[in-house]
């Protein structure tokens, strides 16, 4: 459903996304530098007329592209229509990506990153929004510069997992920044689709969240993400893809485009790599464009998308993400 924000009597976070929304122009016009100002824009070679899809599907329409998203953007015929953009990037964290550098200078790598995000930002709709999914390092520096592009938060949500890098020079990181932002005062927001078991109804056999009007029982997820088939994909698990560096859970892609986005959006990923959010997308019906600078990598992403498909379609939805167990007596 399309949902306009309004401003609320009360305060708190709807508050805040009018707050935002009311100011964005002072922080679009401000002077606020960053460090990959002191970079130039990539300059893309404009050539609409050449570009064409490395693969291609129908019903919905499917596309995956190969080549560098910052130029493939720049010459999308679908610029100024795409209804959700979920964008994760390498994280110049020196991952052995095929044909990828992943190891710039900082300097390069912030001007890399505001580069590609000004691309999505103007291939979105008036009524698009935009996820980018980010790490501790970065998260500040995309927040800072999707502000000054007149974008509007909506939330900053945190995809927590339990296996993290072990190590001892400071605490395990066991979290990524899953960052929500709207273009226009109207966006595309399904909350009914991706329910969860609300700690009154599964802890504290709460009775009045069982006579609610509708939704008994239900909450909509916090912006904490965990749970079953929330992990990292890794090893042995159902959802890893071989040769691929770095996978999203299926739960994550699941209840972005569920949430944002209606039956034949146009959903985008400017790094498609193992093809989640393309496979995702084509699963609930929504239309999808890929981009992948590897054409191996993006070979095996279009076989996932268009013959293995989802492997845990619905699995994640609707169930708890209680972290203690029944209180006062409840029975299972």
């Amino acid at each position: 459903m399309e949902q306009k924000e309004t401003p609320p009597r009360q305060e708190g976070p709807n508050r805040a996304v009018s707050t935002h929304r009311n100011n964005r122009s002072a922080v679009a016009n401000s002077k606020i530098r960053l460090i990959g100002d002191g970079l130039p824009a990539h300059k893309a070679e404009v050539a609409p007329l050449l570009l064409q899809p490395q693969w291609s599907s129908t019903d919905p329409d499917t596309r995956l592209y190969v080549g560098d998203s910052r130029d493939v953007l720049a010459n999308l015929p679908d610029r100024g229509a795409v209804d959700l953009i979920f964008a994760d990037p390498p994280f110049n964290w020196e991952v052995p990506y095929d044909g990828w550098s992943d190891d710039m200078t900082r300097i390069q790598y912030e001007r890399f990153t505001f580069d590609w995000i000004d691309r999505c930002v103007d291939a979105l709709a008036p009524t698009g929004s935009m996820w980018v999914n980010i790490p501790d390092d970065t998260a500040a520096e995309v927040v800072m510069h999707l502000k000054r592009r007149d974008m509007t938060m909506v939330n900053w949500c945190v995809w927590h997992f339990r296996f993290g890098q072990c190590r001892d020079s400071s605490f395990i990181m066991s979290k990524v920044h899953a960052l929500y932002f709207c273009k226009g005062g109207t966006r595309t927001w399904n909350p009914d689709e991706i329910l969860e078991v609300s700690d009154r109804a599964s802890i504290y056999g709460d009775k009045r969240t069982m006579e609610k009007d509708s939704n008994k029982g239900k909450r909509v997820p916090m912006d904490v993400w965990y749970g079953k088939f929330w992990g990292r994909v890794q090893g042995n698990n159902k959802e890893r893809r071989p040769g691929h560096q770095n996978q999203i859970p299926e739960a994550y892609l699941e209840r972005v485009i569920l949430a944002c986005s209606n039956e034949g959006d146009l959903v985008l990923d400017p790094f498609a790599g193992s093809g989640t959010t393309g496979t995702v997308a084509r699963a609930y019906g929504r239309r999808s464009i890929g981009i992948e600078q590897s054409e191996k990598t993006a070979a095996s992403a279009w076989e996932r998308i268009t013959e293995t498909g989802m492997c845990r379609q619905g699995a994640a939805l609707g169930q708890s993400s209680a972290i203690f167990s029944k209180r006062g007596g409840l029975k299972s």
